[in-house]
């Protein structure tokens, strides 16, 4: 398989900036629309929207923080030269799943290779 060239890496590096922006931006923005709830009071309705929305907004905090992880820690594999490079079986991310998640630390071959290990572990 050939090696990644440098305009390609710049193009995931552009991709994985922007989805940074975004993501930063998300988290601002839900983050001033949760600050304007009404928390006070109300009836029994009214508290459970409160805690359905606040429950809505945690999990959407923290998937967000888990994707900026993630694009964080490819920014430092491209810095580092390690971009591309599947984290299981140390060979090159295929271009297209890296094209469609920039993110991404596992080729297919090694995607599959952690799940089967998880499905089989969690029995």
């Amino acid at each position: 398989m050939k090696s990644f060239t440098g305009s390609f890496i710049q193009e995931c590096k552009m991709q994985l900036l922007a989805a940074k922006t975004d993501i930063l931006n998300r988290v601002r923005n839900s983050r001033q629309e949760f600050a304007t709830l009404d928390k006070a009071g109300g009836d029994e309705a009214d508290q459970t929207m409160t805690l359905m929305a606040e429950n809505d907004f945690l999990t959407a905090q923290s998937r967000m923080k888990e994707l900026l992880l993630e694009i964080e820690f490819a920014l430092a594999r491209i810095q580092s030269g390690r971009f591309g490079i599947c984290e299981e079986t140390e060979e090159q991310i295929e271009i297209e799943r890296l094209k469609a998640l920039p993110w991404t630390r596992l080729s297919i071959e090694g995607a599959e290779i952690r799940e089967s290990a998880r499905r089989r572990f969690a029995r």
